[in-house]
């Protein structure tokens, strides 16, 4: 009995390292040998994600939303994702929500700051910002909108280089970068533009 105990387990351990050398051996020639290997190496070299989601919110109840159809992580620095189609819905507690839309972003998940570029357009009750660029920082509540800057809401239309918010106090700030150049406003309601 004292053999044939042995005989098996020698066999046991003779056909595990036959399996376990089989599984390992980088140039197999089966099929699914080679997809795993290949589904593993593509795994461990991606940074993309699909459908990206992130939530945060602060201890006064404010939220920050931010989505995305597609993020790539910095491989130099891994707290930046960069974003296309982005979609971000900004919660303030006691006021209306602001959503900001772009075709491109920039994500820091460490602080929430995040750069939208592209088509990017801010809504908030019936105001309509339109630009190129905005920055988004969420510890400093301020949004610095630029590059082909036009504001439209039911009463005026304005056109600016650069709009400084703060989404808090909702102070805000209106400028040219050159001093010579002036703010363009018209006054919907006075020229009959409704």
């Amino acid at each position: 009995m004292n053999k044939r105990v042995i005989i098996v387990s020698a066999l046991s351990f003779f056909l595990l390292l036959i399996l376990i050398i089989w599984l390992k051996n980088p140039n197999s020639n089966t099929k699914a040998a080679k997809e795993y290997q290949k589904k593993q190496e593509t795994a461990s070299s991606s940074n993309i994600i699909k459908d990206v989601v992130y939530f945060s919110e602060d201890n006064k109840g404010n939220t920050y939303k931010i989505t995305a159809n597609e993020g790539q992580i910095d491989f130099v620095d891994y707290n930046t994702i960069f974003l296309t189609e982005v979609k971000a819905v900004i919660n303030l507690k006691n006021s209306d929500k602001i959503v900001i839309s772009s075709d491109f972003g920039k994500y820091n998940i460490n602080n929430f700051d995040t750069i939208f570029s592209k088509n990017v357009i801010i809504k908030y009750l019936n105001n309509k910002i339109e630009a190129e660029y905005l920055d988004f920082s969420y510890d400093r509540n301020l949004m610095l909108i630029s590059r082909n800057v036009i504001y439209n809401n039911d009463a005026a239309r304005l056109k600016a280089d650069v709009i400084e918010i703060n989404i808090m106090t909702r102070d805000t700030k209106i400028f040219m970068y050159e001093k010579e150049k002036k703010i363009n406003i018209k006054n919907k309601i006075l020229n009959g533009n409704n």
